[in-house]
């Protein structure tokens, strides 16, 4: 996978995202598994963007960025912004 695929796919889990958020908003889903499908869109999209910024610093210190890989959910969402 390269940057460009991650980006795209961030770029879609974020467009679904928004519209979960607007179906949400406006009543169109059910509140409990739309609020947990949310929340496991967050934490997907936290490693896709923990994986971009592993696959750039290996490349800024001239390592394989290939070598990079998705952390489990605990590890990412246990950072500190």
């Amino acid at each position: 996978m390269t940057d460009a695929d991650i980006l795209a796919t961030i770029g879609d889990m974020v467009a679904a995202e928004k519209v979960l958020r607007a179906r949400i908003a406006a009543g169109e889903a059910d509140t409990a598994s739309a609020q947990q499908e949310l929340a496991a869109l967050e934490i997907r999209l936290d490693q896709c963007w923990d994986l971009l910024r592993q696959r750039r610093a290996r490349t800024q210190y001239g390592e394989n960025p290939d070598e990079a890989h998705v952390r489990p959910a605990s590890q990412v969402e246990s950072y500190e912004s």
